[in-house]
């Protein structure tokens, strides 16, 4: 019996372990004392259970890694750091698969000699990954929103709903910068600029961790660099690009959102795979920036050193390899932590050292979740510990508060692209002909890991839970008074145009069309357009839906252009005669409601492209953020410049920006405010709502480095605002700017704020600037370290 087993009279004082009164340290100390090495070990991985209940694949190469035969009682004597995805696996109701999780821990307590529960961890980046939870919309519409107070109370209630379930860890946020939009995963992450996805995944961050769970920062890092845009794909830059644009999320996420967890990388940078390179997980991550909880491996990521890149002769080896690199926990299930690597380390061969390290890590981690306080319980308050008493469908985790915030983020995120001629809103009783393979369907709303995508496709006799409206149906409530002709014309991918001819007709008779194209995401899956492991060759609209949308223009009709996708697609071929362009990144369960709500007119759409949305299919791929030569010149008959870009989104309503400040006084464009390398200047602008209905703008402010030590980006944002005004309002917005956002990695290898020439240029999009700033920075240059501002504060007043 397990001294956490035991009678409850029988423990009268508790060990030193068990004392929440005792430094984490010192109960770590006794209680890894305690432990034999299989014990110690047993932390340092996790148990998959119902892997293989699924019909494909949900993590790359599962059903040839995972064990079909698990002992759970055998697995369980020694003890068991995690268990894998109790909720995302099969379909399960919450509060039944709440009770089997706290029977898992029940058993998992009472077969080891202390009694120590496993972490247990599920998916949560569109909400909790399981049957019945909210589906909110996806990280791309996020970045949208460019409102990251808005993202942490999402993530808030996500950690909510997680306790509630007997979870501790949150696979979530994803900080990948998009690199190249053909990467099928560009979905998952905020968007193309490392400041707004270290702001609003650092805004997930402390959400979920406010909760109490601990948030996992994927994928340390580079992820989204890989060649060409393939999953996995091998990943070459210099260690300027590395830390100026992938690494700086990661960093704000560890010191201002407080992250417990990284998971690392499936890829390889200049042929060091993240798995295997220390000086990635251990001198930067631990050293420099003082990180202290635990680094999990991406499923098989561990194994991936053996059978991918070629760094281990076998299980053993890459165990090794991984543990000596820093990573901490083997998931999603044992493979090279196994009996093997313990031999191993008895013998000599890999340090025990080195699993003390680890098995510390995870251990002082259960203790700040309390799962080593002796009055710590598996069974949920909500449910209690009567395994007899019925529970079935006891938790609501799609409550009315929840889809109202799951409508708030997907209405934030829809950007209005285009309308020329004013074609939008729709009139009331207008005669729509709606048309394209995702407008009687629900696939448009959801990403890859949204339950109904990632698990729920494989179980179709599922009833859909949450409820989750189709464009047409949401188009229809929405337009009462008009008639809406539902035309499907062809599928998301394949060469049939047979629906073409009934799609024609019903936009011959009608008064405008409406088109909503774009991706059915899925994960290693061969009909999906987007998601993991579906890249794109190029960024052409997928199947024929091109051909449907050049026939629609043909009749002569307003086309109105509904984009609901994973990553931005090529629009140059048509952007000349489309009547207007709503673009929808996967926006959740209520996301059909939203953008009904935009093409009625009754959401006046505020926002903004978090990618730009290319001209041309190929010729890129590209970001705004490049250097001079990275955009159109003269040396190249290849033009990279965005049809929409970076930051671009209309309205309804109108906003005029004045009165721009430089530390309270108007600024002289011949005569650079001075500002020391170590200071902060004030710059401040005034937004009114000039027009007639409600709004909101975004205030955009992007720095420019005109002469550098290095190349530089022509510019990069380094604030943004979201002003919220109502008609003939006004506000006064202050952007307090720290010279160490000007800072970046000189040819020393050191971050450097150098003094000189720079511009602050306040701007509608990275296109749009309204209003430059000259600065000059004096005085010595110097070094910026890891207690560097990271962010431009703003006030609005």
């Amino acid at each position: 019996m397990s001294e956490r087993a035991a009678a409850p009279d029988a423990v009268t004082i508790p060990e030193p372990w068990q004392d929440p009164s005792l430094p984490p340290e010192k109960r770590v100390a006794d209680l890894l004392g305690r432990l034999t090495l299989e014990e110690k070990i047993a932390q340092l991985y996790s148990a998959w259970i119902g892997a293989n209940a699924t019909v494909d694949d949900m993590a790359p190469q599962q059903h040839e890694l995972v064990d079909d035969s698990l002992d759970w009682a055998n697995l369980i004597r020694t003890g068991l750091g995690q268990l894998t995805r109790p909720f995302g696996t099969a379909p399960v109701d919450p509060a039944l698969g709440a009770r089997a999780l706290a029977r898992m821990q029940g058993e998992l307590v009472a077969a080891g000699r202390f009694g120590i529960p496993a972490v247990a961890h599920e998916e949560c980046l569109s909400g909790v990954m399981t049957w019945g939870a909210t589906v909110y919309p996806t990280p791309l519409a996020w970045g949208a929103t460019f409102d990251p107070a808005l993202v942490e109370r999402m993530a808030a209630r996500i950690g909510a709903d997680m306790r509630r379930l007997g979870l501790h860890q949150g696979l979530a946020p994803v900080l990948d910068v998009t690199r190249d939009a053909r990467w099928g995963r560009t979905e998952e992450t905020i968007g193309e600029d490392p400041y707004l996805v270290a702001t609003l995944a650092t805004g997930y961050v402390r959400g979920l961790e406010s909760a109490g769970v601990v948030a996992t920062l994927k994928h340390f890092v580079g992820y989204s660099a890989s060649r060409a845009g393939r999953n996995f794909g091998p990943v070459h830059m210099g260690p300027r690009e590395l830390a100026d644009v992938l690494l700086l999320p990661f960093e704000m996420a560890v010191r201002d959102g407080g992250a417990r967890s990284v998971m690392h990388a499936y890829t390889e940078i200049d042929g060091i795979p993240a798995a295997a390179n220390p000086a990635l997980l251990t001198d930067l991550l631990r050293g420099e920036w003082g990180f202290t909880g635990t680094v999990v491996a991406d499923y098989f990521g561990v194994s991936f050193l053996e059978m991918h890149h070629g760094l281990a002769e076998g299980q053993v080896e890459a165990a090794a390899i991984a543990l000596a690199a820093g990573v901490d926990v083997e998931l999603p299930a044992v493979r090279c932590f196994g009996p093997d690597f313990v031999e191993a380390v008895r013998e000599g061969a890999v340090p025990e050292s080195l699993v003390d390290r680890a098995a510390a890590r995870v251990l002082r981690q259960k203790i700040e979740l309390g799962l080593l306080d002796l009055d710590w319980s598996p069974y949920p308050a909500e449910l209690g510990a009567d395994d007899s008493a019925p529970v079935d469908g006891l938790i609501d985790l799609d409550p009315p508060a929840a889809r109202a915030l799951a409508r708030e983020i997907a209405e934030e995120s829809v950007i209005l692209l285009a309308n020329d001629g004013g074609a939008l809103p729709l009139a009331p009783s207008a005669r729509i002909a709606l048309v394209g393979p995702l407008a009687g369907e629900t696939a448009g709303m959801l990403g890859c890991y949204t339950f109904p995508a990632h698990v729920g496709i494989h179980h179709p006799e599922l009833p859909a839970n949450p409820a989750v409206p189709t464009p047409l149906e949401a188009l229809r409530a929405e337009l009462p008074d008009a008639t809406v002709t539902h035309v499907p014309g062809c599928e998301v991918t394949g060469s049939d145009t047979a629906g073409f001819a009934a799609a024609l007709a019903a936009a011959e008779a009608a008064d405008v069309v409406v088109a909503v194209l774009g991706d059915r995401a899925g994960v290693f899956q061969g009909s999906a357009t987007s998601g993991e492991g579906c890249d794109a060759e190029s960024l052409d609209l997928p199947g024929v839906q091109p051909a449907l949308l050049e026939a629609l223009l043909g009749t002569g009709k307003p086309v109105v252009a509904v984009l609901l996708s994973g990553r931005p697609y090529a629009l140059g071929a048509f952007a000349d005669r489309l009547a207007a362009v709503v673009q929808a990144f996967f926006p959740g369960e209520e996301g059909a409601p939203a953008v009904a709500g935009v093409l009625s007119g009754r959401v006046c759409p505020s926002g903004r492209l978090p990618v730009s949305v290319p001209h041309r299919p190929v010729g890129g791929p590209a970001t705004y953020l490049g250097a001079t030569l990275a955009h159109a010149s003269a040396v190249t008959s290849v033009d990279p410049t965005p049809l929409y870009p970076f930051g671009h989104g209309l309205s309804y309503t109108a906003f005029a920006w004045d009165g721009v400040r430089v530390d309270g006084a108007v600024p002289d464009p011949d005569q650079p405010f001075e500002v020391p390398t170590d200071g902060a200047v004030t710059v401040s602008v005034t937004v009114h709502n000039i027009g007639d209905r409600p709004g909101a703008d975004v205030v955009q402010l992007y720095l420019h480095d005109p002469i550098a030590q290095v190349t530089r980006p022509v510019i990069r944002l380094i604030g943004y605002a979201r002003v919220a005004l109502a008609p003939g309002q006004s506000r006064r917005v202050d952007f307090r700017v720290h010279a160490d956002l000007s800072a970046f990695t000189g040819r020393a290898g050191k971050r450097i704020v150098e003094p000189g020439a720079l511009e602050l240029r306040i701007a509608r999009s990275s296109a749009d600037v309204a209003h430059t700033v000259a600065l000059r920075l004096t005085g010595p240059e110097r070094e910026a370290g890891f207690d560097r501002q990271l962010t431009t504060e703003v006030t609005l007043h």
